[in-house]
């Protein structure tokens, strides 16, 4: 399929930002309306060079919308591409990134990663579906999620296959399996056209410094102390922020409807041998790294099988971890001025979950 207009959802947030500069940039004629409630991880500053390019203008072709997922109403209306007296084309394809995402605060509250996630999820799904009931039109619904679902992999089992059973470990990751099985019922109940991607770990420019990569380059770079939970043997299979759109962008076009694909980076690797390549490339000490208590139900392994991705769209992730990594550490050095505001509610957190 091609698309004249895009909503998507939670697009000033790490991966959705990234999302919208790689879409606007491959398809010249692309409208998008960026929907967003600008919760703590959301910033709209993100997206300021997109603004500049895309968003001016009698009839730009960028435009940012404050809203919840949750408010029906507004969904419906920027569904049919009305908001704040303007008409637009109707919305043929949503791509759905609005989501509480972090694990150690699902830890600390789950209840709000039900409402976001679950809820949130639901009330998008049925906008979508009253609308189509009004207009019929070829449209789909591409939901954003996560390994996490899967559960925990032992250190010799094979990769997460998308036929797998789901075994949340986590609120977070219980969480966004609810919201996997509204999408599925949507589709096998109603006949919504919907996808769903599960990605590994994603890094790069843009992610809020709570999150373990940007977490550890902005404590190295001020000669912090650097938390590892446990003893840092966590394997993860980490993703290039740009791999994953790229992966997102061949599952709206290609994929098939109802299916699901696993979008990964095949770089596995342990927090600690990961925390060390970053100390490595910024020209730190390894003295920084301090072990502090695990976190709850910490899953041990995540791994990815892309074989369906790879075989039904010809996508393949591309960026090696080592070049991927030191184009995020550059990234972070020369945009203190992005991350330093930040710090505030990221260090805030960071005491709470590890006492350092």
């Amino acid at each position: 399929m091609s698309y004249r207009h895009l909503l998507v959802t939670g697009g000033a947030g790490f991966i959705g930002s990234n999302f919208i500069r790689l879409a606007m940039a491959r398809d010249s004629s692309l409208l998008i309306t960026n929907l967003d409630l600008l919760t703590y991880s959301g910033n709209d500053n993100n997206l300021e060079d997109v603004r500049r390019a895309y968003g001016a203008g009698a009839q730009p072709r960028y435009r940012f919308v404050h809203g919840d997922i949750g408010d029906e109403g507004l969904v419906r209306a920027l569904l049919r591409g009305m908001h704040a007296g303007t008409k637009r084309p109707p919305v043929d394809a949503v791509v759905h990134f609005a989501a509480e995402s972090h694990v150690d605060r699902s830890i600390l509250g789950p209840l709000k990663f039900v409402e976001t996630n679950v809820n949130g999820t639901t009330v998008l799904l049925e906008a979508c579906r009253r609308d189509l009931e009004v207009q019929a039109r070829p449209f789909r619904f591409l939901h954003v999620s996560t390994d996490e679902v899967y559960g925990s992999l032992g250190a010799d089992d094979p990769a997460f296959v998308e036929t797998l059973a789901l075994q949340p470990n986590s609120p977070y990751a219980a969480s966004k399996a609810g919201s996997d099985l509204m999408v599925r019922a949507y589709h096998e109940t109603f006949g919504l056209p919907t996808l769903i991607t599960r990605c590994s770990n994603n890094y790069g420019p843009y992610q809020f410094p709570e999150k373990l990569i940007p977490l550890m380059i902005t404590r190295a770079m001020r000669d912090g102390a650097l938390p590892i939970y446990g003893d840092g043997l966590n394997v993860r299979d980490w993703i290039f922020v740009d791999d994953h759109c790229d992966g997102i962008l061949a599952v709206l076009r290609h994929g098939k409807e109802g299916h699901i694909y696993n979008l990964g980076g095949e770089n596995e690797v342990s927090n600690l041998d990961l925390v060390r390549q970053l100390l490595a490339e910024l020209g730190k000490p390894q003295s920084l790294i301090s072990y502090v208590t695990d976190r709850l139900g910490h899953d041990r392994r995540y791994a990815m099988d892309v074989r369906r991705a790879r075989a039904e769209l010809q996508w393949s992730p591309v960026t090696p971890l080592a070049i991927g990594l030191a184009q995020t550490v550059a990234w972070y050095r020369a945009n203190a001025d992005w991350w330093l505001p930040l710090l505030s509610e990221s260090e805030r957190l960071t005491a709470e979950l590890y006492q350092a």
